[in-house]
């Protein structure tokens, strides 16, 4: 019987796979959009995944109109905190920080995490943005999150800058201004049925050799001195390893992207998606929620950013009709 073909599976396009700089997923891009000043991103956390009924409401799917059942990633979204603002030049080398504004009072939690400039008001920082205007490419939000109100286990906010996107740039200034100080809802940001942008940092899985890593067959037994490895990295010409040649490395802890991510629930009640015991190693969720179609990077607890669609979705952009969630689950606890 002849072997099963089985060709190497990884794909080179995340090259090199190194592990991510931080825990903290690393947001590159921010889309225009057009109408009104307004927020692009938020932040969540992991909590974990169920699986959720709804209606298929997509015209041309062939299962249009039909009950259908879908697996779903739960994100625990409590409001942030805009803690200030800070206002950023375009330059050869990049973008570069003009000035920022920040609150009076830091919250404790938050001077766990940073430590700001002291005696400076949003006043004055503002001042210094709105002096040097003709400059300023991009405004941006910086806010931080509230992880007591979640099941994270942890004092120390996370901070994020939040792009602000629509309208001139003095306009979105004036947007972000009125913004310092107060807590920043989902529910301002994004809609039920709307396709966002998830980035985040994948499961980590440490040194992994070529099998395990890019999905490659075993040797036969007899092989000379390895089973789980290459036959031939590679001729006697050139004298060196081509970068497609599957190797072992870093697999997993990496900063991923995943686009056109739809949301299926939106809600302020976390007892409706949380299963009866709560989410293995996360607890239950209380407050505002976000239920993700399909699955999310990460594992329970991660810190998962939320972004403004960059490319255009297929799904219609109103929100679909979700028969059944599923909370019927016991935990190990439980259980035993």
């Amino acid at each position: 019987m002849p072997r099963v073909r089985s060709p190497k599976r990884g794909s080179h396009s995340f090259s090199p796979r190194k592990r991510a700089r931080s825990i903290v997923g690393r947001i590159d891009f921010w889309p225009e959009v057009s109408g009104d000043p307004q927020l692009l991103g938020f932040a969540g956390y992991k909590a974990g995944m169920t699986h959720v009924f709804f209606i298929e409401d997509r015209n041309r799917a062939p299962d249009f109109g039909m009950e259908m059942k879908s697996a779903a990633t739960v994100i625990d979204a409590p409001p942030m905190i805009a803690l200030g603002v800070r206002a950023y030049e375009k330059t050869y080398d990049g973008l570069n920080v003009i000035s920022e504004a920040w609150i009076d009072e830091i919250p404790v939690d938050v001077l766990r995490k940073v430590k700001t400039f002291g005696g400076r008001g949003p006043a004055s920082g503002m001042k210094r943005i709105r002096s040097r205007l003709e400059k300023v490419h991009q405004i941006r939000i910086i806010a931080a999150t509230q992880p007591r109100q979640t099941g994270v286990s942890k004092k120390k906010p996370d901070l994020m800058e939040i792009a602000v996107g629509g309208g001139s740039i003095e306009d979105q200034l004036d947007f972000a201004e009125g913004l310092i100080g107060k807590t920043l809802s989902i529910n301002d940001i994004f809609q039920p049925g709307e396709s966002i942008d998830v980035i985040g940092v994948t499961k980590g899985k440490g040194f992994q050799g070529p099998v395990k890593r890019w999905g490659i067959r075993l040797l036969q037994p007899k092989s000379r001195k390895t089973v789980r490895g290459v036959a031939s990295i590679g001729g006697w010409s050139p004298r060196r390893v081509l970068p497609g040649v599957p190797r072992a490395g870093q697999m997993g802890f990496h900063n991923r992207t995943e686009k056109n991510k739809r949301i299926l629930l939106m809600g302020s009640d976390g007892e409706r998606v949380t299963p009866k015991g709560g989410f293995n190693r996360y607890g239950n969720v209380n407050g505002e929620y976000l239920l993700i179609r399909g699955s999310v990077m990460g594992p329970s607890k991660r810190l998962i950013k939320l972004r403004k669609a960059a490319r255009k979705s297929r799904y219609p952009s109103e929100a679909p009709q979700v028969t059944h969630v599923h909370s019927e689950y016991m935990n190990k606890a439980e259980a035993n």
